[in-house]
């Protein structure tokens, strides 16, 4: 394989049933080997017949990742193969393996097939009744469709991309077929893609009923046909809201994220109104800074507000994360530089109040420190958004501090460290102190190196800010600890040593 990509400006896997599987696996593989190692190849998974493969997570990371254009999945009308888990395991298992064998013998040789593998007309009625009793929900929560689906008969075929689309399509199809056409469906992929290629539409006609109303419509109506669905069966309506499902979801995330982008528009009041307390707190004459201020913050009005607006403004980002989450966005939303950006803001903005409200209400003596146990979960999130897109391009030298600070777990770490200072002057362990020391010194060393770039904002080097006093008690600590170094122990590799 890897001598394959190295010659070859394309690969192409394809399989049929089980071996459908097998190619979409390893198109799998080569696509997340090709992303790490930044080889540009262009790669293609075409199957036929092949059963339903991933849970809604590997669905969803595909659709993230925009491989889905890569799958292309025929799937003739009443084929059991492709719907054999919509039925459960325990009652077919047993009949799974016979069945393989009937068809690989009978791929060889029609006659001998049969012969070598007789398949009793009972069993293939048990099998065929579970699948239609179990319908569409069975597979639901267990298996998700990836890619297009190319619905095939011997009157055409249509394409479905949308995933619940896509299992409705083939739970319609199959309850029209019987027994004996679901097994020999799987048999006829060769015949079905040699008459797809001759399949014209100025041969189609409305012969019965009335003309439809549009050319939508139209155009809906000849996708049934394409499947041999007259529009007098009983499952032509279900087929086609079905259709037109499809059609409709594919248009919702862009409609959604047009819709958020208008939100967005409305909620930047209640940002540039924390944007403004933030200049306020600044300046103010007790000289705290925005994260001090907020944490002792009083019962004014201002101070209230500026709360309120931050509750909204979580409300708004943990919606966003849930349509994206539910595929209710376009998969390529989390890279988009608009929201990317947003997010980013937001998160350097607003994430230290939200520290600041932990430690104000004493969260960290019940929970644990904020970055382990109170973190939301939604900066996490962005935090990998912007590590995936422009996070990891480097900035020209500050001359000035920042607007914001960049490690918007700053204030964690500083309340962390004072934790820190007061645990070594209450211990008189030798080991505990030699391990807090060491982290104490890890945070002043990374504090020291951000305020130099100036990769924080002005209210961290406020004179009466958390951070600043934390610094002087740890000077004062540190030049105590030179003073009187012989009373204290060091530790070399775990050695104590004078």
């Amino acid at each position: 394989m890897h001598a394959l990509i190295q010659t070859s400006k394309s690969i192409i896997f394809t399989g049929h049933s089980v071996g459908g599987t097998t190619a979409s696996i390893a198109a799998l593989w080569l696509l997340s080997n090709l992303q790490s190692n930044f080889v540009n190849v262009s790669v293609l998974c075409i199957t036929f017949g092949s059963p339903l493969l991933g849970n809604e997570s590997l669905s969803r990371a595909i659709l993230r990742e925009r491989w889905g254009g890569k799958f292309c999945h025929v799937v003739s009308k009443y084929d059991i193969m492709p719907r054999m888990l919509f039925a459960p395991m325990d009652p077919i298992a047993p009949h799974i393996k016979p069945l393989l064998q009937f068809w690989h013998w009978y791929m060889k040789s029609p006659h001998s097939g049969m012969l070598a593998v007789p398949l009793s007309d009972e069993i293939l009625a048990q099998i065929f009744q579970f699948i239609v009793e179990a319908g569409e929900e069975a597979v639901a929560g267990t298996f998700r469709p990836f890619g297009n689906y190319i619905f095939c008969s011997e009157d055409g075929a249509v394409c479905v991309d949308n995933a619940a689309s896509v299992v409705k399509m083939m739970f319609l199809l199959f309850k029209m077929g019987s027994p004996s056409s679901s097994v020999e469906d799987h048999l006829k992929y060769g015949d079905y893609v040699g008459k797809i290629s001759s399949q014209f539409l100025e041969k189609r006609s409305f012969l019965q009923g009335e003309l439809p109303e549009s050319s939508y419509e139209a155009g809906v109506v000849l996708a049934l046909q394409s499947l041999g669905i007259s529009c007098k069966e009983p499952v032509a309506r279900p087929a086609m809201d079905c259709l037109k499902a499809a059609r409709r979801m594919g248009r919702t995330p862009n409609l959604n994220c047009a819709n958020l982008a208008i939100k967005l528009s409305k909620i930047n009041p209640y940002r540039a109104e924390i944007e403004w307390y933030k200049a306020f707190c600044d300046r103010s004459d007790d000289q705290m800074g925005y994260y001090d201020s907020f944490k002792q913050r009083g019962a004014s009005k201002r101070d209230s507000k500026v709360n309120l607006n931050r509750h909204k403004l979580a409300r708004f980002w943990d919606n966003v994360i849930n349509l994206f989450e539910s595929n209710q966005l376009p998969h390529d939303f989390h890279r988009q530089n608009k929201w990317v950006n947003a997010s980013q803001f937001y998160k350097l903005l607003v994430e230290p109040l939200d520290i600041a409200e932990y430690y104000r209400t004493g969260m960290h003596r019940s929970k644990g420190h904020y970055i382990d146990h109170g973190r939301e979960r939604r900066y996490r999130i962005f935090d990998r958004w912007w590590n995936e897109t422009s996070g990891s391009e480097k900035g020209n030298k500050r001359s000035k501090f920042a607007s914001l600070t960049q490690d918007t777990c700053f204030w964690a770490k500083v309340e962390k460290a004072r934790d820190l200072l007061d645990a070594l002057r209450s211990t008189s362990d030798p080991i505990q102190r030699a391990r807090y020391w060491r982290e104490i010194d890890s945070f002043a060393s990374s504090a020291k190196t951000l305020v130099e770039n100036k990769e924080v904002s002005i209210d961290v080097v406020a004179k009466n800010s958390s951070y600043s006093l934390w610094l002087k008690d740890y000077n004062e600590l540190k030049s105590q600890m030179e003073l009187f170094r012989p009373q204290f122990l060091s530790f070399v590799n775990e050695e104590m040593v004078p």
